[in-house]
């Protein structure tokens, strides 16, 4: 078995940056706990709060560093999708993608393009599917799917120029994986 999650994670905490509480961004809404939502290192405080059973006020969120957050990442999003049995290049994508909306949606959009069913959810038939596809095809075709839904998001006037950027660069890093 390959194992890109450390290229892959590096890779996506270069696009999700370092804290942030913008209040425009319909991912910080709080941590469920009463503390304001903020995000650092990808991870909002409510997933943090999440994770770990604990608040996740900003005084914590501040403090986060990458090897704080890689096990919830392996966990929550690589592991998820069964990343490190997917084609090389296929799995970084999934992975970027996954994090910034959810494990669902790219699992589903991998599913429609290799003819599986589109349940969510990575198994033995799509991972046996996905292997009878070539990767360059299937990448090209996430990345459509990928612009096509942030295109379709309310906030794309805000932030469309970084989502499009970030979909166009995960798309080149794969394709150098290939």
């Amino acid at each position: 078995m390959k194992n890109n999650f450390d290229q892959a994670l590096e890779w996506l905490l270069v696009h999700e940056g370092g804290f942030t509480a913008d209040k425009r961004d319909p991912g910080n809404n709080g941590d469920g706990h009463g503390n304001q939502g903020s995000t650092n290192l990808g991870v909002t405080s409510k997933v943090w709060a999440d994770y770990t059973g604990q608040p996740a006020p900003i005084e914590v969120m501040k403090k986060l560093k990458p090897s704080d957050v890689a096990p919830l990442y392996k966990k929550k999003y690589w592991n998820r999708i069964k990343c490190d049995q997917l084609p090389q290049g296929v799995d970084v994508f999934c992975f970027d993608w996954c994090v910034n909306s959810g494990p669902k949606r790219p699992a589903q959009a991998l599913q429609r393009i290799i003819g599986a069913t589109a349940d969510g959810v990575i198994g033995p038939k799509s991972l046996q599917a996905v292997a009878n596809f070539d990767e360059h095809e299937v990448l090209e075709k996430m990345h459509d799917s990928r612009q096509k839904f942030y295109e379709s998001l309310g906030h794309f006037k805000t932030f469309g120029r970084g989502w499009t950027r970030r979909n166009d660069e995960m798309l080149e890093q794969a394709q150098s994986l290939l």
